[in-house]
């Protein structure tokens, strides 16, 4: 991946601005710093400035694991699309999903409720998926190891995946960010786009982009990536943004 922040990737967010666009951003890790207790992550004031200029000029477009209802107050600005639970909750949700999808994972959950809670793990039910967080865990490799025992022998009507010390659970029909971002594109009838994410659970949508999307990775550590594009940290973010806006205004008469 080359950084961002060079003139290949100038070249590119140049592009990308001369044509139709959606601009689509993860949000933990992305949009905001990931912190040890979720409930209080916060966008920074000059982040969300620049996106609220943004969507003003262009397409805006958010897609988290977060649940709407979690993520909508704490942007600091209204995106066109909101799109939550990976995918599954917004734009591709509805009767692909049955209500009651959760119940045998809950069953699961409860039988191992006692290892889950030694173990330091939590349990966040956002309705189209379950999160099982274990970052404050004093042993991550124990947490896991409880977890995966937990969930072992769930039958393929269920989807199990990663994050930064975190395993989802969602039904195996859920739409995933992939699914998400492209049919984003098609409904706000655009010819390029712009995906920023940090996670694993972004790689569907960095291995789904058209070959002119520009897709930026935060952070270089962890699995190879198919994004094209990398940042170091989140902080460089509003720098990215600062960018796309200067480029958008020398675009306009």
């Amino acid at each position: 991946m080359q950084h961002l922040l060079t003139p290949a990737g100038d070249a590119a967010l140049a592009e990308m601005v001369r044509q139709p666009m959606l601009l689509a951003f993860d949000f933990d890790g992305t949009l905001a710093p990931i912190v040890a207790r979720p409930e209080l992550v916060e966008v920074s004031a000059g982040v969300s400035d620049r996106l609220r200029r943004l969507s003003e000029l262009t397409t805006v477009a958010v897609i988290t694991g977060r649940s709407l209802a979690d993520v909508q107050p704490r942007l600091g600005f209204e995106p066109r699309y909101l799109v939550g639970n990976h995918g599954a909750e917004g734009a591709l949700s509805g009767a692909l999903l049955s209500p009651d999808w959760s119940h045998r994972v809950h069953a699961r959950l409860a039988e191992h409720r006692a290892p889950l809670d030694a173990a330091g793990v939590t349990v966040e039910d956002k309705g189209f998926s379950l999160a099982l967080h274990y970052r404050l865990a004093p042993d991550p490799e124990a947490a896991v190891r409880a977890i995966e025992a937990a969930l072992e022998g769930l039958s393929a009507s269920h989807r199990v995946f990663g994050g930064k010390c975190v395993l989802n659970v969602a039904p195996a029909n859920a739409p995933d960010k992939g699914d998400a971002l492209l049919q984003l594109v098609r409904e706000a009838r655009v010819s390029s786009a712009l995906f920023v994410g940090d996670d694993v659970n972004d790689e569907p949508a960095f291995e789904r982009a058209e070959p002119h999307w520009v897709t930026v990775r935060i952070g270089r550590e962890g699995p190879p990536s198919k994004a094209r594009f990398c940042l170091d940290a989140t902080v460089e973010v509003e720098s990215m943004l600062e960018r796309i806006l200067a480029l958008l205004s020398a675009t306009r008469p």
